[in-house]
């Protein structure tokens, strides 16, 4: 049952009732239930099959709580709860609210909203596949979630090879008059040039999605299939294609060990535990056939048992994946099973059980992914000690050479980018504990001064930047902003700025006027990689192979990275609308059509008066004047 179909469900709770009012208040039914700060966001998301006694049990005077249920209970300000009409769309809607909220106190599935996908856009006419980490309910198929994003790309590089569909981004092809270069070297069918129709085209996707399936014996079958066909209607060309690729799958099945003898779809799930972690490792069998392996990590499970950890990671997996095998075999015996197996037969369309075996050769699977999971374990946390180490001393040296009071945890890098004192603009680029803290990257665009001019603005940057820090801790004091809301309130330990003594002073004479002389701040100069400190007349020159240096730089590089991309965007806006907005009969409309149509001015200067009269929007004369103005004034 998906979401949408819970429409008898009930939402309770609200502010008018206190905390103690509700508990009181809460019916022995079925449903889910969410713990809220202070703030009003959700911390924990928790189902059960008899709300009033589940969430009694948290408040029973002498129950025994974890630590962690402790200090969730301590942050709860508010609940909500949900009444549904079984223990089934319960379970379905607790996933769905921990994926959506991701609450501080569930388990969660660590990092999950960055593995990448494979995605085959099957909705399309002339579907694509290419390589995603954002599952969208947009009717595409989706495979994954993989844990390392180089086998995805090699995965990726020998589909494309092997089967030509179709590479370009458009959702919707604009017809062209001649294929580009991938039909030349035979790795695209030409449906831009109505050179292969929609059947022939969806049977080369079919073949795909049973390739990633791991279905490759159903898959050679059909290859084998349609290159006698085509010998029998003399089509020597397209058999020797079909042959080339029969023979790559070949290869592929070749090098896949036989681990079951019943050829069956398996997933073999087996774990190691840490200290507040756990890792779960992922045998993936397809037709008997071993074809993957992907190792996952739980945070937060020191409170939990092993058959806890086990069930929410099987909970939190298949809710995101799109695969669900006939068999799932377990290293942990875990709750509810019964109740699992009947959700996850209904998200693959039949039966699927859920084992956990005790001897035989399903049992030797289980305990060969759980060697794995602890090899994978061992090495994680091996790895994690080595970057803390590195860490420590690159942060450590950094203390020593710029005399600071504390290891600068928190960093932040601004850089200007403009051309010719074009479309100037500055980047803000934050480093915590040395790893990129992308959600607070921040980008300015310089108002205030003219021409090229780094020193003024980035006296100007710098002083947006603490003025509103300054504004938002105001407001924050005041009760007119949520904590949570102020995006400039965390001030850096180290503030670095792309460029040498000019630059850095620039940002100082900033600092002082707003008030915040006292975070400290160094130059970064580009050509030698000279670090300049105020008040000292001479740069401080660290040795290539230092950690501190290499820090820094790679936060420089990220800084200069994020500058040129939001420059350049810009840049594309201001050209294509400038041009565009010259030529008679081309509006806004119009031209935003155009503009989404064609990635550049380049692209529409290639195209045809007939493909530009096809873009909405647009009709003959419009295209034919496009055509002419971009010839008279671009060559």
């Amino acid at each position: 049952m998906a979401p949408a179909d819970l429409q008898d469900t009930i939402i309770l709770g609200g502010m008018a009732l206190t905390l103690t009012d509700k508990i009181k208040n809460i019916p022995p039914r079925p449903g889910v239930y969410l713990y809220k700060d202070a703030d009003g966001r959700v911390i924990y998301v928790g189902k059960a099959v008899s709300l009033k006694n589940r969430v009694r049990s948290y408040f029973q005077a002498g129950a025994r709580q974890s630590p962690k249920v402790q200090a969730m209970l301590r942050r709860a300000a508010d609940l909500e709860y949900i009444v549904t009409d079984s223990e089934m769309e319960a379970l379905i809607l607790e996933n769905n609210l921990i994926k959506e909220h991701r609450p501080k106190y569930n388990v969660l599935l660590k990092d999950d909203k960055t593995y990448p996908y494979i995605k085959v856009t099957v909705q399309e006419e002339f579907p694509r596949v290419h390589i995603t980490r954002r599952v969208l309910k947009d009717g595409a198929r989706y495979f994954g979630p993989f844990t390392h994003a180089g086998a995805v790309n090699e995965t990726l590089r020998l589909l494309k090879k092997i089967f030509p569909l179709r590479t370009c981004k458009q959702r919707e092809l604009a017809p062209r008059e001649r294929p580009c270069l991938n039909y030349h070297i035979k790795r695209c069918l030409g449906p831009c040039c109505n050179l292969v129709d929609r059947c022939a085209y969806r049977e080369t996707v079919n073949e795909v999605i049973l390739f990633l399936e791991g279905r490759q014996e159903d898959l050679m079958k059909r290859l084998r299939q349609r290159m006698e066909e085509a010998a029998e209607k003399l089509e020597f060309e397209k058999a020797a294609e079909l042959r080339d690729q029969l023979l790559a799958v070949e290869k592929i099945v070749e090098r896949q060990k036989v681990v079951s003898t019943d050829l069956a779809d398996q997933d073999v799930i087996a774990m190691a535990r840490g200290f507040d972690e756990a890792c779960l490792t992922v045998f993936f069998i397809r037709g008997g056939k071993l074809i993957g392996r992907e190792n996952y990590f739980l945070e937060g499970t020191d409170t939990l048992e092993r058959g806890e950890v086990m069930a929410t990671f099987v909970q939190q997996f298949y809710n995101q994946t799109e695969f669900v095998p006939a068999e799932i075999l377990l290293s942990e015996e875990i709750a509810g099973a019964p109740l699992m197996a009947a959700w996850l037969s209904e998200l693959r369309g039949s039966k699927v059980t859920i084992k956990v075996p005790k001897r035989g050769d399903k049992h030797k699977l289980v305990e060969m992914a759980a060697q794995n999971a602890l090899l994978s374990l061992e090495q994680a946390q091996l790895e994690r000690q080595a970057g803390r180490q590195a860490l420590d001393g690159a942060l450590a040296e950094l203390m020593a050479v710029l005399g600071l009071q504390q290891p600068p945890r928190r960093m932040e890098c601004y850089d200007i980018s403009n051309i010719q004192g074009a479309e100037t603009v500055a980047s803000m680029v934050v480093f915590e504990d040395g790893k990129p803290a992308r959600d607070q990257y921040r980008r300015f665009k310089i108002r205030t001064v003219e021409g090229p001019n780094d020193f003024a603005s980035m006296k100007e940057t710098i002083t947006r930047r603490l003025s509103r820090a300054r504004e938002e801790q105001a407001q924050v004091e005041a009760g007119e902003l949520a904590p949570n809301r102020a995006k400039f309130t965390r001030l850096p330990d180290l503030i670095i700025i792309d460029g040498g003594k000019g630059q850095l002073s620039a940002a100082r004479e900033a600092m002082l006027e707003q008030g915040f002389a006292h975070i400290p701040a160094c130059g970064l100069a580009k050509e030698e990689e000279l670090l300049f400190a105020p008040g000292r007349p001479d740069p401080i020159r660290l040795p290539r192979e230092s950690r501190g240096l290499q820090m820094l730089q790679r936060l420089r590089d990220e800084a200069h990275r994020f500058a040129v991309t939001y420059h350049r965007k810009l840049r594309t806006k201001r050209n294509l609308k400038s041009i565009l907005d010259d030529i008679e009969g081309i509006g806004p409309v119009r031209r935003r059509e155009l503009y989404k149509a064609y990635k550049n001015l380049d692209a529409i200067k290639q195209a045809t008066v007939e493909e530009l009269a096809r873009v909405p929007g647009m009709n003959s004369k419009a295209a034919e004047a496009v055509y002419r103005f971009l010839r008279e004034h671009l060559d």
